[in-house]
């Protein structure tokens, strides 16, 4: 702006000379035209001035907002991204949903399976239970059975004995005249067949007298001197003795011999 004045300054010296006391001077008049044109110009160049530097100011704005622009072009294709994050996270999230009902399914059909196998199994063993239940009481009420006519099959065979005592008591008793040897001899046939008895179901005589006393088998009821059997042995037999298989079910009472 000052060298602006100074050039006008100059020119108006140029154009009225004798206002710098040089020459002779231009009218009033013309010298203020003069000065109003150069004020119009002024005014021109400083509106122009302030337009340019307005122009920079919006330029600069504009760049700036260009800017901001990339940047929030920038930020929304990033938030979009993101958006587009934030939409695949509910996506995985329903498929993670999808495979959890699946699995959820499948342990609940696995649970009814094995919730069916389970009650098939407690109905099986009630079952069981109860068949057992029912084989105990059944063979207790068999063994309790057994046991009362176990003695069966032998009573059988005594009814005959039974009946041939019978018999020779009546004829004993019929006949007066019968003699003694008669009735002797029908007590030894009853003896043969009780004893016959006997031996159809493994019960023997225990053999005792004339053998060496034997704690095992004889039962010692008294001792008596002897020169003619050798010390501890037995003399006499006053109840003989019978075994079951090889099991002792009565001793023989015995006397035995001792050294006078």
């Amino acid at each position: 702006m000052a060298a602006k004045e100074d050039s006008t300054k100059q020119n108006l010296s140029e154009v009225n000379p004798g206002a710098s006391g040089k020459g002779p001077g231009i009218d009033e008049k013309n010298l203020h035209r003069g000065a109003g044109r150069d004020t119009a110009n002024n005014a021109r160049e400083s509106s122009n001035i302030r337009k340019d530097s307005a122009d920079e100011v919006s330029t600069e704005k504009t760049s700036s907002l260009g800017k901001n622009g990339d940047a929030n072009e920038a930020d929304l294709l990033e938030e979009g991204g993101g958006g587009g994050k934030k939409d695949a996270q509910p996506c995985k999230k329903e498929s993670d949903a999808g495979t959890k009902g699946d699995n959820s399914a499948e342990v609940a059909s696995t649970m009814a399976e094995l919730i069916a196998a389970l009650d098939a199994e407690k109905d099986r063993v009630i079952r069981l239970a109860a068949e057992f239940d029912n084989y105990k009481k059944r063979s207790a009420r068999e063994m309790a059975e057994f046991r009362k006519y176990a003695n069966e099959t032998i009573i059988k065979q005594l009814l005959t004995v039974v009946d041939n005592l019978e018999r020779a008591i009546a004829s004993a008793n019929s006949d007066k005249r019968a003699d003694k040897a008669s009735i002797v001899e029908g007590v030894e046939m009853t003896l043969r067949d009780i004893l016959k008895l006997f031996d159809s179901f493994s019960v023997k005589r225990v053999d005792a007298l004339g053998k060496p006393f034997d704690p095992s088998f004889h039962q010692a009821v008294s001792h008596q001197e002897s020169d003619e059997h050798p010390d501890n042995t037995v003399i006499n037999e006053l109840q003989k003795g019978y075994t079951l298989h090889d099991r002792l079910i009565r001793p023989s009472m015995v006397v035995v011999s001792k050294a006078a």
